[in-house]
């Protein structure tokens, strides 16, 4: 009914790691997903990678990971770099899955190492010591199909599968023209 799977990732002879990474369906519910989550993650992106927003910048956000946080600076490096450059993925709709698939690994990272011991709700008051996890829930419900179905309608991932595909096939073309039949003369070359 959801198409999970192999049937969003039909595996066959024919099949290469880059085709089924771009695959995606036109589905526009895909699409409001991938777009909405791109444009949430944004913000913070800038934040941590430029400073905008009332943010630290990169040097601000590596030291604080680093230093306070004592999070491993490739990591560190990674949940930038996945926020800044993988929300425009996914606005884009450019490599959605492994985008869809860096906000999701940041925001249960957020949770594991800060949100989770204050509890589910937001701070909306100002009396919890910080924000708790209904948003990075929210984040993740949005990029796990992502991630499992592709960026939906709209996603330049739908012209690089059809690139690659094109590519395929002028390439099997070429080679099914080069190879000589005994007897086969090829008056079409």
């Amino acid at each position: 009914m959801f198409g999970f799977g192999s049937a969003v990732l039909p595996w066959n002879e024919d099949s290469d790691m880059l085709q089924r990474f771009f695959n995606t369906e036109a589905s526009n519910t895909l699409y409001m997903q991938r777009v909405l989550l791109g444009a949430v993650m944004l913000p913070h992106g800038a934040q941590k990678l430029l400073g905008w927003f009332g943010g630290y910048g990169f040097d601000g956000t590596m030291n604080y990971f680093t230093g306070t946080m004592h999070i491993p600076s490739a990591l560190a490096f990674l949940v930038i770099a996945s926020e800044a450059f993988g929300s425009l993925g996914l606005l884009f709709g450019l490599g959605t899955r492994l985008a869809a698939f860096g906000a999701a690994a940041t925001m249960t990272g957020a949770v594991l190492t800060t949100h989770l011991k204050v509890g589910f709700f937001m701070n909306w008051f100002g009396n919890q010591p910080g924000e708790g996890l209904e948003y990075h829930l929210l984040a993740l419900a949005l990029a796990l199909p992502l991630v499992v179905r592709g960026g939906g309608a709209f996603a330049l991932d739908r012209a690089v599968l059809s690139a690659l595909t094109m590519r395929r096939t002028h390439a099997e073309e070429r080679a099914t023209r080069g190879v000589a039949q005994p007897g086969f003369v090829d008056h079409a070359s």
